[in-house]
């Protein structure tokens, strides 16, 4: 009865002002949800599916929903007002066919039909391969040579096929139309769906005597040479397009594309991020608390660099223009930044720890070594009263 249902809306799941599109994607996504093949033996499963499916084709309709709208459930009740006779004169054509369809489609792996088969020209399927290149190459820029196999027309039969003196024949199943129609049954009636031909694979031709050369496949293989230019400035894991070195397209529509990714080799110096490069560079204590030339390396080459006096571990300096070119202009290009570093040494000769004790001490950290020859840092003499006193007197 009127008073058991649920509200229309309610089951849809959208408001009462949804237009046709919101009604539409609310009742696919719960008719792929319940549809009794995505859930078969489960009744709960197939009511909610029902209730959907009701709801919907009284919803999808302007004047059953009109109706509804003024008149609730009663509208579709024999006598009622609406005068629709109730669910099972609903009529579950267009809009519900076109949803229907598509279900059918994602359940059995075909397609809902939209007309005849389409078999002009189709660009062939592209192809993927790697390349690996140094750290400075991706720098500059480098053209490198790669070898793959490569499929072309077969020169016997010319892509047919068929042996010489010979044609394909029109394929027996979908009539040369490379689709084959199947129906599926459902609660509302009928749905036709298509699917590429299995016997033909969707040419629409079928090859009895095959060529010797290719087998009836229509292509031969061949290992080529192709060479790759990589422009300077390339990240690690991007790909480069070579137009029309794919697979050869069908019924004369033009190959596909090769792409090439670059696999970037690690440096033992360098390190990338974006445009950027970052490196570390050790210096001597003397060449930090003195000043000096040190070399640092750059992707250009070394260069002399002059360590100001009394720099500090981890000071950061930058090298404008020094890191990568830009993949869109190769004239402007990032930084590179260094990090100098003090270096301790790990091994002193006795000459060398007496010189270090002898700065210690002028620098007002004196120690003094123990009998056992450990270092012990010499603590301030504390002044008494007659020492201060002494002092004053003094000045």
């Amino acid at each position: 009865m009127a008073e058991n249902k649920r509200d229309y809306y309610e089951v849809l799941g959208v408001d009462r002002s949804a237009d046709d599109a919101a009604l539409k994607k609310a009742y696919r996504a719960l008719a792929k949800k319940y549809h009794p093949d995505m859930n078969p033996g489960d009744a709960e499963a197939e009511k909610k599916f029902k209730e959907a499916s009701e709801a919907y084709a009284v919803l999808s309709d302007p004047e059953k929903r009109r109706q509804y709208d003024q008149f609730g459930h009663a509208a579709f009740e024999q006598g009622g007002p609406g005068g629709f006779g109730g669910f099972d004169g609903f009529n579950f054509s267009g809009d519900m066919g076109d949803i229907f369809g598509d279900i059918f489609g994602d359940l059995f792996g075909g397609s809902r039909r939209r007309g005849g088969a389409s078999r002009g020209p189709m660009q062939g399927a592209n192809l993927r391969t790697s390349v690996r290149i140094t750290f400075e190459e991706a720098i500059s820029g480098c053209e490198k040579e790669i070898e793959l196999t490569l499929k072309d027309e077969c020169t016997t039969c010319h892509g047919t096929g068929a042996k010489p003196g010979t044609s394909p024949e029109t394929c027996p199943k979908c009539g040369g139309k490379g689709q084959v129609i199947f129906t599926q049954q459902s609660l509302f009636g009928t749905v036709q769906n298509v699917q590429t031909c299995p016997e033909c694979h969707g040419t629409g031709k079928i090859v009895k005597e095959k060529c010797p050369d290719c087998y009836g496949t229509g292509y031969t293989s061949s290992k080529k040479k192709i060479k790759v230019t990589i422009p300077a400035g390339i990240d690690n894991g991007q790909s480069i397009r070579i137009r029309e070195k794919g697979e050869p397209g069908t019924n004369g529509g033009p190959r596909g594309d090769l792409l090439v990714e670059v696999v970037v080799g690690r440096h033992p110096i360098f390190q990338r991020q974006d445009m950027n490069i970052y490196s570390t560079v050790p210096m001597t204590f003397a060449q930090a608390a003195l000043g000096g030339d040190i070399r640092i390396s750059t992707v250009d080459g070394d260069i002399v660099y002059t360590v100001k006096p009394g720099t500090q571990t981890d000071t950061k300096v930058r090298f404008k223009g020094k890191g990568v070119p830009s993949l869109r202009n190769k004239n402007v290009r990032g930084d590179h930044y260094v990090t100098l570093v003090i270096e301790v040494p790990t091994k002193l000769s006795e000459a060398a720890k007496q010189a270090l004790r002898e700065f210690d001490r002028e620098s007002g950290n004196s120690l003094n070594q123990t009998a056992d020859g450990a270092e012990k840092k010499e603590k301030p003499k504390k002044k008494g009263f007659m020492d201060k006193l002494k002092e004053t007197f003094e000045d």
